[in-house]
C-alpha cells in the first residue's frame, strides 16, 4: 500500500492524476445518484454450472453456489480493472485501498423476516473455495438468530430508537463528516454503502435482474442484481441451435469513476471467468490475462 499523502483519506488515496472532465464532473454533478449508468447483460452460465455441479459432489456439506461464483468474478474483476475501485466524495476521486464486497442475507424466506447485511473484504491468497466457505459460514451464522446479533445491523438499530427530532441534527453531522471523509470507523466498518460493489441475488427470491439506484451517503458506486437462471435457445457459430443455461445480471456504476468503454470490458471479464470457471480455482490476484481484443 502506498503511503498515506496530504488529501487522502484513511480508506482511499485521492487520484490526483485523473483526467480533468472526471474531476471537473464531480462540481458539475455532485450527486451520485445523478451519474448513474445501467448495464444489462445476459450471460451463458452452461460451463459454470457443469464446473458446480462436480465441484459440490466433492465436498456435499457445503454447496457453492453461483452468486457465489458471480462474487469472487467481481473481486476479480475489480483487482484487474482498478478503476472499478474508485469513487467520487467531497468533490473529489479516490481509489479505495482494499477491495469490499457486501450484500443483503435474508435470515428467513418469510415477509416478516428481518434482513441482516454482510460485508467482506476477499484476501490475496483466496480463491473460490475459500471464498465459497466463508461467505457460506457467514451466511449460517447469521441465520442462527432472528434479529440482529452485532455489528453495523446493531448499530442501526441503535439509530431508530434515537427520537426523530435528534435524529435528523445527528445525521446532518454524520452526512459533513462523510463529505470530508472523517467519518469514524464505527459508522463505516462493514457498511455497505462504503464497499466496492453491493450485490444482490434476486434470483433467490424468484425475481430478474433489475435497475437499483446507487445511494449519494457513502462511497459505494457500483451495484449488482443477479437474476433468475432460466433456459434459452441459442444459435452456434456453425448455424446450429442449443439450449443453454443463462441468466442476466445488472450493473448500475457512477460513470464518473470511469468511461462506458471501461465499463463494458470490465463486464466482458466477468463473462470471460464465467465461460472458464476453472479460473476461480485459482488465488484472487492471479491473473486472468484474458485478452481484451
Amino acid at each position: 500500500m502506498a503511503k498515506r499523502r496530504f488529501g487522502d483519506r484513511r480508506d482511499a488515496r485521492w487520484v490526483r492524476e485523473a483526467p480533468a472532465m472526471q474531476s471537473i464532473m464531480a462540481y458539475i454533478c455532485p450527486d451520485r445518484t445523478d451519474n448513474e449508468a445501467y448495464l444489462k447483460e445476459t450471460i451463458d452460465i452452461t460451463e459454470l454450472k457443469r464446473f458446480l455441479d462436480e465441484k459440490n459432489a466433492e465436498h456435499p456439506d457445503y454447496k457453492t453456489t453461483v452468486f457465489h461464483c458471480l462474487i469472487f468474478a467481481i473481486a476479480k474483476m475489480i483487482h484487474e480493472r482498478p478503476k472499478m475501485n474508485y469513487f467520487l466524495q467531497g468533490h473529489r476521486i479516490y481509489e479505495r485501498n482494499e477491495i469490499s464486497l457486501a450484500f443483503v442475507c435474508r435470515r428467513r424466506f418469510v415477509d416478516h423476516s428481518e434482513e441482516a447485511l454482510m460485508f467482506f473484504t476477499p484476501k490475496e491468497e483466496d480463491t473460490l473455495d475459500t471464498l465459497s466457505y466463508k461467505i457460506a459460514g457467514e451466511v449460517h451464522e447469521t441465520r442462527k438468530s432472528e434479529v440482529a446479533t452485532g455489528g453495523i445491523d446493531d448499530l442501526l438499530n441503535k439509530f431508530a430508537a434515537i427520537p426523530r427530532f435528534l435524529l435528523i441534527p445527528i445525521f446532518g453531522i454524520i452526512r459533513s463528516l462523510d463529505f470530508w471523509g472523517k467519518n469514524p470507523k464505527v459508522l463505516t466498518d462493514g457498511d455497505p454503502n462504503y464497499s466496492s460493489c453491493f450485490l444482490s441475488n434476486l434470483g433467490s427470491v424468484g425475481c430478474d435482474a433489475v435497475y437499483h439506484h446507487l445511494s449519494n451517503y457513502g462511497t459505494n458506486s457500483f451495484f449488482v442484481t443477479m437474476g433468475v437462471m432460466r433456459k434459452q435457445e441459442r444459435i452456434n457459430e456453425d448455424g446450429t441451435k442449443e439450449i443453454r443455461d443463462v441468466m442476466d445480471i445488472g450493473a448500475i456504476v457512477d460513470e464518473r469513476i470511469a468511461d462506458g468503454f471501461y465499463f463494458a470490458r470490465s463486464l466482458k471479464l466477468v463473462k470471460y471467468l464465467f465461460k472458464n470457471p476453472e479460473l476461480m480455482e485459482k488465488t484472487l490476484y492471479t491473473e486472468s490475462e484474458f485478452d481484451y481484443k
